[in-house]
């Protein structure tokens, strides 16, 4: 129940900051000057998340930023996802059903090209020893819903940062 409340309130925040971002970009010198910005910086991104409004509320900001968005509904989706996509950036909800995202990280880190990718570790858990069972895992990042937005940019401009980055 209040998993269900926390990702209702994260998806609520996501939207109102879709919402702010879409209002800059329907102004033309925002828009002009954020076009000028994205050349060199626009990555390949997944999003791996089983809420379906959170996800799509992420993957419009991260397109309305001038990334490739590819999605997935759950971990074992999310991993033949990322295998033919091989993307820059993971964005990946802790708690699904099937393999959560601990066992994701787990899994794409074994890969031969697993440490290539940037792996964010979405989660409305925040306490100390729940950042260090993500970086144990393979994340680089560990955001706690909502996220902000600056959050995300922050680590879409900084590229990989292999090992465990301690951005947010």
């Amino acid at each position: 129940m209040a998993r269900d409340r926390r990702k209702a309130e994260s998806v609520e925040e996501w939207r109102r900051q879709l919402s702010q971002a879409e209002e800059t970009l329907r102004q033309p010198a925002a828009a002009a000057e954020r076009t000028a910005a994205l050349p060199g910086t626009r990555k390949r991104v997944l999003v791996v998340e089983d809420h379906a409004d959170a996800r799509e509320t992420l993957r419009m900001m991260l397109e309305l930023s001038g990334h490739e968005v590819h999605e997935a509904e759950d971990g074992l989706q999310g991993l033949e996802v990322w295998r033919r996509t091989q993307p820059d950036v993971a964005f990946i909800d802790i708690s699904m059903p099937g393999i959560d995202g601990y066992e994701f990280a787990r899994r794409v880190r074994s890969e031969p090209n697993g440490l290539d990718v940037t792996l964010v570790a979405l989660t409305g858990y925040g306490f100390p020893e729940d950042r260090e069972r993500s970086r144990q895992a393979g994340f680089d990042h560990h955001l706690v819903k909502p996220v902000a937005r600056e959050a995300l940019d922050a680590i879409l401009r900084a590229g990989s940062m292999r090992p465990n980055s301690p951005l947010a």
